[in-house]
């Protein structure tokens, strides 16, 4: 549907931008690399107080599944208006309330879903993280918590503590010991921690966690639970092998440790299933899910097995927990993305935006890595001319496609993880141990590293593309990942338009950092540090 013009008047969004800066905190963070006014949007589309408009890759940090406005949440926001209903009720039951439940419980995994119960928190994804850890400490009786590098979870204490990295590193460092979380690999191909990638990466990091948990003096208690991203967000696009993650419910389930899945940015349909879990057919124990499952609007839940719901009333509680429109705009939401099969269409939109940008990476030494599942999709920009660390003999990686992150087949055509490859080998020692030669298996693998992360040319980048129209996130490492997450109706016009818009601002940016090296000293920045942020 078209928008209506709006009348030019960029002095008014100036004064709008510099009342802002006046007035509001300093810890805004999308308002200081977007300098725009949204007054209008629909579907992808934002129209800005100037009349600019530009295509949404941020839709609310994936809040928007549907895009802006789209006409079954507004039907039912305006049914709900319509009815007299009461907008705010706590936590008691409602019409509106019950079909939601009704909808959510059809689209969650069914081993879950049969034996499953709902906590409504306070609107914020960082409260239901707090919810499901309180939950597992509560139901378990331990305190200590697994969570993994590069994560996020939120910006309230407990959910800070479980994250991997936040602005304010010194909060971060004490809210993590306070919590007693203990910090496991997250297998990351491009980054890996062992300098070995693919599926033996993976198997390490299952390997680390394993053997953590099982050695006394390894300083890993028996925790309360493990929480993970089946699709690290905020870490940078990275998502999860399938075989790891089925080691991950493996690994928890055999020491009787509640597995958290954080849903919150993956869930419906984003990733090219319904919930990210559905590509590894892992249930885990409890589920935490906001942002898409409000429609739009303000909601968190936590879902969980029925066994852990221990808590007295009142253990977890908040007075917006019973916001009414965002119940029936969730329900319109999760409904239209089911009975439409969006989630397919986000794997095959998805696996071709891809394809083309890992054709555009060929050459392109500046990018690092492409990668992402469905419609969301991560774009790493490096510094190729800082040089690189080494490995023993194996030439750089380069640009272009990664192994695929399912890491399903081995070479005998069993998945690496059902041959229990964490066992003791046919000669007795565990197969990741020294070799009879005295080295590593591995050092003959070792692959150079990747070069360092490039975060002012991504700040360029996105600063291009919102030149050009287009609106993208930044995340990852230092800030160096162009992040994508375009609603799951994006069109295929939209779709090129975004990619060639895309496309257009990273040859524009890598053209001037080359001229712009060239003349400034090492020590110069080109451009101002970039400003990421994905705030529950």
């Amino acid at each position: 549907m078209a928008l209506a013009a709006v009348p030019g008047d960029g002095g008014a969004t100036q004064g709008i931008l510099r009342r802002q800066a006046l007035r509001e905190s300093a810890a805004r963070t999308y308002a200081r690399a977007l300098p725009i006014v949204p007054v209008r949007a629909r579907g992808m589309t934002v129209e800005g107080a100037d009349g600019r408009r530009y295509l949404d890759c941020l839709s609310g940090a994936g809040a928007l599944a549907l895009g802006h406005n789209h006409p079954v949440v507004l039907d039912a926001i305006r049914a709900v208006l319509d009815s007299e209903a009461p907008l705010q009720v706590l936590d008691l039951a409602t019409p509106v309330k019950d079909a939601f439940t009704d909808e959510l419980f059809a689209t969650l995994p069914p081993g879950l879903a049969s034996r499953a119960r709902v906590q409504f928190c306070g609107p914020a994804g960082t409260d239901a993280v707090e919810a499901a850890l309180k939950l597992v400490r509560t139901a378990t009786g331990r305190d200590g918590l697994l969570a993994f590098s590069g994560a996020y979870h939120g910006m309230t204490a407990g959910a800070l503590a479980a994250s991997g990295g936040a602005p304010a590193d010194g909060v971060m460092a004490a809210g993590a010991a306070a919590a007693g979380v203990t910090r496991l690999p997250f297998p990351y191909d491009y980054r890996c921690p062992f300098g070995v990638g693919g599926e033996r990466g993976a198997e390490l990091a299952a390997h680390w966690a394993e053997k953590l948990l099982d050695d006394p003096k390894g300083g890993a208690p028996h925790p309360a639970g493990m929480i993970l991203e089946p699709v690290q967000g905020e870490g940078g696009v990275i998502p999860a092998p399938d075989g790891w993650l089925r080691r991950m419910r493996e690994i928890t389930a055999a020491r009787s440790i509640p597995l958290i899945a954080d849903e919150v940015q993956t869930g419906v349909g984003r990733t090219g299933a319904f919930w990210a879990v559905d590509h590894s057919g892992v249930e885990p124990d409890v589920m935490v899910l906001s942002k898409a499952i409000g429609g739009g609007l303000p909601l968190a839940v936590v879902v969980y097995r029925e066994d852990l719901d221990v808590w007295p009333p009142g253990a977890h509680a908040g007075t917006f927990r019973g916001n009414q429109l965002a119940m029936a705009a969730g329900a319109a939401t999760l409904a239209h993305v089911r009975q439409n099969n969006l989630a397919e269409r986000a794997a095959t939109v998805g696996g071709r935006m891809l394809e083309r940008l890992r054709r555009f990476a060929a050459g392109r030494p500046q990018i690092g890595d492409v990668r992402g599942r469905g419609l969301m999709i991560g774009v790493e920009l490096v510094a190729p001319e800082a040089g690189f660390a080494t490995g023993a003999g194996v030439a750089p990686t380069g640009a272009g496609p990664v192994a695929n992150p399912d890491h399903e087949e081995a070479p005998g055509g069993t998945t690496p993880y059902e041959a229990s490859p964490y066992e003791a080998s046919p000669g007795g020692g565990a197969p990741y141990e020294a070799s009879p030669g005295g080295t590593a298996p591995y050092a003959d693998a070792m692959r150079t590293a990747a070069p360092p992360a490039a975060p002012a040319l991504a700040a360029a980048v996105q600063q291009e593309c919102l030149r050009r129209g287009l609106i993208v996130e930044l995340g990852g490492r230092h800030g160096a990942v162009i992040r994508l997450l375009p609603p799951l109706t994006i069109t295929d016009e939209q779709t090129e338009a975004v990619l060639d818009r895309l496309t257009d601002a990273l040859d524009a940016s890598i053209r001037t950092a080359g001229t712009r090296s060239r003349e400034l000293p090492p020590t110069a920045a080109p451009f101002a540090p970039p400003s990421t942020g994905d705030h529950r």
